[in-house]
């Protein structure tokens, strides 16, 4: 049990969706596992409400098992797909919420950290979010995927579909924009003038 399991976890994403699209469980088990949490954190930087972020992480992965049996290898990563279809589900609901608060932000707590230090980053998480909630969708996408995902210009072009000079004017548009917004701040959120 041991080896399959050793022989899944070194299967690549496209090759675990294959196997779940031929009827393994065992597969979907394993990218579930890999692709879950980076639904979730996507979903969680674009929505900023946890409970909404993990329905549709789930919501994105129920999308993943259904088109599994069409898969066609080749055509795109599979977290290119995810990237894809959490981005545009989040946009779609950030659409049909506009108008509420954004003053539930979720502060995000480290057991290392003091009781201060938590208190300023839940102030700058909250910050970020709100800077990030006031981009236009576009822009906000490709700045999250960029600087919070760590994605590159290539693949954040194909998650989107667009082009990468697309993508880098959005995420230079995008940080220039979150710039102006935090203007001013630095203090208040525990920057140093340094």
């Amino acid at each position: 049990m041991d080896m399959a399991f050793d022989a899944l976890s070194d299967a690549s994403d496209e090759a675990l969706l294959v196997l779940y699209g031929n009827g393994d469980p065992a597969a979907a088990r394993s990218l579930t596992l890999r692709m879950g949490p980076l639904a979730f954190r996507v979903a969680m930087r674009m929505l900023g409400d946890r409970a909404e972020a993990e329905d549709l992480a789930q919501e994105a992965m129920l999308r993943l098992w259904k088109i599994a049996p069409e898969w066609r290898q080749g055509e795109a990563k599979v977290s290119t797909w995810l990237y894809r279809v959490v981005t545009n589900l989040a946009t779609d609901r950030l659409r049909r919420r506009r108008g509420v608060g954004l003053d539930d932000a979720p502060e995000v707590a480290d057991g290392a950290a003091s009781a201060v230090e938590r208190m300023i980053d839940a102030d700058r998480a909250a910050a970020l979010q709100l800077a990030l909630d006031q981009l236009p969708a576009r822009q906000r996408q490709a700045v999250i995927l960029r600087h919070l995902e760590g994605l590159t210009n290539p693949e954040i072009a194909a998650a989107m579909e667009i082009g990468v000079e697309a993508v880098e004017s959005l995420t230079a548009r995008g940080k220039r924009a979150l710039a102006a917004l935090l203007e001013g701040r630095r203090e208040e959120l525990g920057y140093g003038h340094d």
